[in-house]
C-alpha cells in the first residue's frame, strides 16, 4: 500500500477498565512524559531536556542522555528514535549521539511513535492519524485514521495498539491495522492522561502520564 488513508470501520468494541499496576517517576529536574519506549531492559522517559532510561524493577534511574525529546520515542533494536520538534532523530543510545535524523510527518504536531516491521509508525495528535513511515527518509508509506487526539502508538505481538486523550479522557486502544476498527479500549482512570505509550513484550504497557511526570504501567490484556 503507497500513501493510502485508512478509515475507521465499524466493529464490536471490547470496552475495560484499564488496571494500573504500579507508577514510576517524577524523575530529578523533570516535570513532563512526553513519550516511552523499552528496549529490552530499560525504559525509556522523554522529559523535554533529557531521555531518561529507568530500571522497571527498581525504579531507579540508570542513563540520562541530554537530548530535546518534545514527543514519541522508539527503539529498533540498535538505535532510539526520537521526536525532537519537526525532526525525528535516530540515537545511538551507548553514546548519546545523533546519527542521523529525518523530517517528522507531522513538521511539529507528531505525538506517540513506535517501531515494528522496519517502519517507523507515528501519532499526529490533533490530526488524529497514525502513519507508518520510511525510517531512512520519512516518507510516508500509508495513513490510518483515528476518531480521538492521537497520543502514543506501540506494536506488540502483531498488534497495533494506540493512546488517545481527549475531554480529559484517555484509554488504550487495540486497533486493525488494516482497517483502522477499534477492537478493544482500556480506559484509563479520569486522574491519569497518557503522553506516550510502549509494550514490553510480555504483560505490561508502559504509559506516559504527561504534566504528572510519571509513567504508568498498566497491564496489557492477551487477546483470544
Amino acid at each position: 500500500m503507497n500513501n493510502e488513508t485508512l478509515n475507521p470501520a465499524r466493529a464490536s468494541t471490547k470496552v475495560s477498565p484499564a488496571e494500573v499496576v504500579r507508577d514510576y517517576g517524577p524523575f530529578a529536574g523533570s516535570d513532563c512524559i512526553n513519550g516511552v519506549s523499552f528496549d529490552g531492559r530499560n525504559v525509556w522517559a522523554a522529559t523535554g531536556a533529557a531521555l531518561v532510561a529507568f530500571d522497571p524493577h527498581s525504579g531507579d534511574p540508570v542513563q540520562t542522555l541530554a537530548l530535546p525529546c518534545d514527543a514519541g520515542t522508539a527503539f529498533d533494536g540498535i538505535h532510539l528514535y526520537q521526536i525532537a520538534e519537526a525532526r525525528i532523530d535516530k540515537i545511538d543510545p551507548r553514546s548519546g549521539e545523533v546519527v542521523s535524523s529525518i523530517p517528522a510527518p507531522g513538521a511539529g504536531t507528531d505525538s506517540g511513535m513506535a517501531w515494528a516491521e522496519g517502519s517507523l509508525w507515528v501519532g499526529q495528535y490533533r490530526q488524529r492519524k497514525i502513519h507508518q513511515i520510511d525510517p531512512a527518509n520519512g516518507a510516508i508509506l500509508r495513513t490510518i485514521e483515528s476518531d480521538r487526539f492521537v497520543t502514543g502508538v506501540t506494536w506488540v505481538d502483531g498488534e497495533l495498539w494506540h493512546a488517545t486523550g481527549e475531554a480529559e479522557q484517555s484509554d488504550i486502544r487495540r486497533i486493525d491495522p488494516e482497517t483502522g476498527a477499534v477492537l478493544e479500549r482500556l480506559q484509563m482512570p479520569d486522574s491519569i492522561s497518557v503522553s506516550g505509550l510502549e509494550a514490553d513484550g510480555g504483560d505490561l504497557f508502559y504509559c506516559g502520564g504527561g504534566l504528572s511526570g510519571r509513567v504508568h504501567a498498566v497491564k496489557r490484556p492477551r487477546s483470544r
